[in-house]
Order: C-alpha cells, then sequence, then structure tokens
C-alpha cells in the first residue's frame, strides 16, 4: 500500500535567521483544497451611460483555503479525555503576531512531497489570513475531542521577487514624430 501524502506547515526564517522555526503536521490529510486568483477592478462611473467603465487596477494575492480535521478521542471519550485545542491550538497561532517581526509567520505549506499540488513549485509560501475553529464531538463533560479548521492562506512574495519575475511592457505606446514646417495637428494626429 503506498504512503499517503503528508501536509505539513513549515515556518520559514525570517531575514537573517540561520534556520526555520517549528513543523507542523496535520493529523488527516486535506481531501481537496481551493485556489482562487482574483484582480482588483475599479469601476469608473460616467454620467449618461448603462453602467460604469471597468478598469484594471492590479492583481491580487493568490488564496488557497482548506479544511483540518483533528480528533483526540482515540484515547476515549471518558473523562480524563485529552482535548483536541492540544493539537489545533499550535495552527491557530499562525495568524498571531510574531514579536520579532510584528506580523505573521510566513509559512510554507506542503502536501506529498517535494512538488505541491497543481503547481510548478515546492510548495505554497504563504501567511495565514483566516483560521476558523469548528468543534464537533465532545466528552461528557465538555472538553473538545474533535475539531475543524478552515484555513485561508495567502500567498507570500517579498517585493524582490515580484521584481525578478519577468518584465511586463508598459501599457504606454506613446510615439514621437518630426515636426516639420506645414505640418497641422490633425495630420500629425492621423
Amino acid at each position: 500500500m503506498p504512503a499517503l501524502a503528508h501536509a505539513r506547515f513549515q515556518r520559514l526564517p525570517s531575514p537573517g535567521a540561520t534556520s526555520g522555526g517549528p513543523t507542523l503536521d496535520v493529523q488527516f490529510n486535506p481531501t481537496e483544497y481551493t485556489l482562487a486568483k482574483e484582480n482588483l477592478l475599479a469601476e469608473v462611473p460616467i454620467p449618461g451611460l448603462d453602467q460604469p467603465i471597468v478598469q484594471f487596477v492590479r492583481g491580487q494575492t493568490e488564496k488557497l483555503t482548506l479544511d483540518l480535521f483533528f480528533d483526540s478521542s482515540e484515547d476515549g471519550t471518558a473523562d480524563p479525555t485529552k482535548p483536541v485545542t492540544d493539537r489545533t491550538d499550535a495552527f491557530y497561532q499562525l495568524i498571531k503576531i510574531d514579536a520579532d517581526t510584528h506580523a505573521p509567520p510566513v509559512l510554507l505549506f506542503t502536501w506529498g512531497g517535494t512538488a505541491f499540488p497543481g503547481k510548478n513549485r515546492n510548495g505554497f509560501k504563504c501567511v495565514v489570513a483566516g483560521v476558523r475553529q469548528q468543534y464537533t464531538f465532545f466528552s461528557p463533560s465538555g472538553v473538545p475531542l474533535r475539531a475543524k479548521l478552515t484555513v485561508e492562506l495567502r500567498e507570500y512574495q517579498t517585493l524582490g521577487e515580484q521584481l525578478r519575475r519577468p518584465s511586463r511592457l508598459s501599457a504606454d505606446h506613446t510615439k514621437a514624430d518630426v515636426v516639420r514646417e506645414g505640418d497641422t495637428i490633425s495630420g500629425i494626429a492621423y
């Protein structure tokens, strides 16, 4: 039987650090994930038109959303029980602001070895944009034993990484013309 793909979150080193932080492994692999990429568009209203003119402003970060499942009931449900929060709290901390960088940590989410599914990269370099915890099973005394965490990750790229991409051509197509005696504005424009 082939080994199951393994999902994990690796805290990436901050600038100047010599090693990364801890690795968090998920208890059960996600059954699916969703990638989404959007553009920011502006609507410019023009009086008398049926709808505003839509203008591209900039691209947005790519988003990856997935559900993570955790269960601590394998040790039984009778008290004393081990709460599932012992496993989920570390994932919830990934959205918290790091004291050194004053921002959430930069992570590398990997699943299934070196190739991230559907992408030509070794993982999804990201920050956690949101975590929603849903507790679905409890001990008789109310200790949470099962949880689903819905995690939204946003792609992270430094300015330097973005500037190293192939340059884009400018939308400005300015033309130059040599003006001669007798030329008219309408003739130059033509």
